[in-house]
């Protein structure tokens, strides 16, 4: 963990931590505002599950007792000028191989207020808060196109490990297929040990701490079945081949909220046209469902994804503190 300067702990009056007795609302307020331009579906969707939370008194006696076990944005810090927020950082915990992750995310500053240092300053009180909770590492994420949050988090010790594109589809059963003969079928446990490596590559252990791969709803096997029966969990799978041979893997997983996850395993140099194929097969096939979702490696496929009438939702930068670099709050 980067050392945090003695500077840090003389914080300004302004600063305090987040009282999710009260301040919700205007949290989520604030962060509407800062992002208004770039918010989707599922950030309305989080700031209405916010505003809901802060009404709901037995959720909030919950809350204010696992702040720091749940992830869950229930821990930050907030700056308050005449009464209002006017600043936010928020904490989630997160626990991976027993040991403690923090994500710092909602780093935001009224616009007006915005050239003041704030930002930072919410930014190293997150990362001393996360270095005295003796977590092992502290992520953030930040949008591609917001380069001067990400020259602001480099200079605070961030180093970019990753970058990710989500990409979004309407399913449409009267939807025309691109007239190739690429054969597609139902996925065999043959093909398992080929998609298995292939998802590996493109979903990598470094980020399963946040999105780990659902092995067990993805795997060929009477077990695995089992526990998609027990847990009501519906996934499909399909393979292009070429020349006989597997070439492409698509599995469709469910969600409770018809905004489902698409999972992509292609070599690294896979076909391009086999994997748009699998894509309009999904979308025609999955025509009651509401939204496709895949999370693909950014600037990766790109143009065999369009191709397949997939839209990019935002390319995020995943940022680590490095060790190596002190941060000076002066």
């Amino acid at each position: 963990m980067a050392a945090i300067t003695s500077s840090i702990l003389a914080q300004p009056p302004q600063l305090r931590p987040l009282n999710i007795l009260r301040d919700l609302p205007g949290v989520a307020d604030l962060v509407e505002k800062c992002f208004a331009d770039t918010i989707d579906s599922d950030g309305r969707r989080y700031l209405q599950q916010m505003r809901r939370a802060g009404q709901d008194n037995a959720f909030m006696r919950w809350a204010a007792n696992a702040v720091e076990s749940v992830s869950m944005p229930l821990s930050g810090y907030v700056w308050e000028e005449n009464g209002e927020i006017i600043g936010n950082v928020s904490l989630i915990p997160y626990r991976h191989k027993k040991k403690k992750i923090y994500l710092i995310a909602n780093v935001a500053v009224r616009p007006d207020c915005r050239r003041r240092g704030i930002g930072r300053i919410l930014t190293a009180t997150a990362m001393h808060h996360a270095e005295e909770h003796h977590a092992i590492a502290t992520w953030l994420h930040v949008r591609a196109d917001n380069p001067g949050a990400i020259a602001l988090y480099a200079s605070l010790g961030f180093k970019e490990l990753a970058r990710r594109t989500l990409w979004q589809a309407k399913p449409d059963r009267n939807l025309a297929l691109d007239g190739s003969r690429i054969q597609i079928a139902a996925r065999t446990a043959r093909d398992w040990a080929l998609q298995a490596a292939w998802l590996e590559r493109l979903y990598p252990e470094l980020m399963t701490w946040y999105q780990p791969l659902p092995w067990r709803s993805l795997r060929p096997g009477l077990g695995p079945f089992l526990y998609r029966l027990i847990m009501d969990y519906e996934v499909r799978h399909w393979v292009a081949r070429a020349d006989g041979s597997l070439s492409a893997v698509l599995s469709w997983q469910a969600m409770a909220d018809n905004n489902d996850r698409l999972w992509v395993a292609i070599p690294a140099q896979g076909s391009q046209q086999n994997l748009t194929a699998l894509l309009l097969f999904a979308r025609r096939n999955l025509p009651w469902r509401k939204t496709l979702l895949l999370d693909y490696p950014a600037g990766e496929s790109s143009t065999a994804i369009e191709a397949a009438g997939f839209q990019s939702i935002r390319t995020l930068l995943w940022m680590k503190l490095q060790d190596e670099n002190p941060v000076n709050h002066t």
